[in-house]
């Protein structure tokens, strides 16, 4: 290695440690942090997200193919997929993302990666658009059908209850218990309503798996009646339908799946009304957009 390429490397290093150190002031005094090491599979710098290939993370979770929230933004300037990566994960309560990057350039063919990329990207559904018809297996083994909420504003995100974050299905199963909350403050928006969490992970979340898990966040327990969100899997095809109207895109790494976030807000038409991409947004905005549908004539 020349020295010019050796110092290039230090002051990137310099570089991600200084912008770290800046991210770590936004953690909290109870943050985790483990080591992480690991391949890059793919990024994408305007979403701040890479997806990392990485060993077993001790204390935390095993070797998995995941996407980290990374926000320096120098990284996504000198890496490439295949290079090696050491960082630090975070964990603050419901949030998560790596710091302290330091990267490696490896001699690496991308195409033998395994990972969603932009070529499998399926085409996001516009606004209009007719939502497909899917029939699917909620909580309680009962078969249900897209269209079968026809009249009432449907919100419909995907998860799968092994998911280890907490800032990806954790999260968005959170922002539904809230929401689920909210609509039984009010009866009239309620039966106008709905709340439809669809697993990506059929061969593990049984209608059992799934109604643990839902009961879970609520908190209603055994006493839970899911009058306002459901959960539900089923075929495969069926779940793979649906989540390419809203532009979801996964794929299985062992026990784990790789995916992107995705919730579908649906009109009582049956045509989408809007897509939320990723984990930045709240609730209340979806719970907006459900008394903008109510009210609509």
């Amino acid at each position: 290695m020349t020295n010019s390429k050796l110092c290039a490397i230090c002051l990137l290093v310099a570089i991600l440690l200084v912008a770290g150190a800046c991210q770590r002031e936004g953690a909290s005094a109870n943050a985790k942090r483990y080591e992480m090491r690991g391949t890059i599979v793919s990024f994408n710098k305007a979403q701040e997200q890479v997806v990392i290939s990485h060993e077993e993370i001790p204390g935390y979770m095993e070797a998995m193919t995941m996407p980290y929230t990374l926000r320096e933004h120098s990284a996504y300037d000198v890496m490439k997929a295949g290079d090696k990566i050491q960082a630090m994960l975070v964990v603050d309560g419901d949030r998560s993302w790596i710091e302290n990057p330091v990267i490696t350039h490896a001699d690496v063919d991308p195409s033998a990666t395994v990972a969603p990329s932009s070529s499998s990207q399926p085409r996001e559904s516009q606004p209009g658009d007719a939502a497909p018809d899917v029939t699917l297996t909620n909580q309680d083994g009962k078969k249900i059908r897209l269209g079968e909420y026809r009249g009432r504003a449907l919100a419909v995100t995907f998860i799968y209850t092994r998911c280890p974050l907490p800032d990806f299905c954790t999260l968005m199963s959170n922002n539904f218990a809230k929401l689920d909350r909210a609509l039984a403050q009010d009866p009239e928006l309620a039966k106008k309503s709905h709340l439809l969490s669809v697993s990506i992970d059929p061969q593990y979340d049984t209608p059992k798996v799934l109604r643990s898990y839902g009961a879970s966040h609520t908190e209603r327990f055994a006493d839970e009646k899911f009058e306002r969100w459901e959960l539900a899997s089923g075929n495969a095809e069926e779940i793979r339908k649906l989540a390419n109207f809203a532009g979801l895109v996964y794929a299985p790494d062992g026990e784990q799946i790789v995916h992107s976030l995705r919730t579908a807000v649906i009109g009582p038409d049956g045509k989408l009304y809007k897509i939320y991409r990723g984990n930045e947004w709240k609730p209340e905005e979806l719970l907006t957009d459900f008394r903008t549908l109510a009210s609509a004539k």
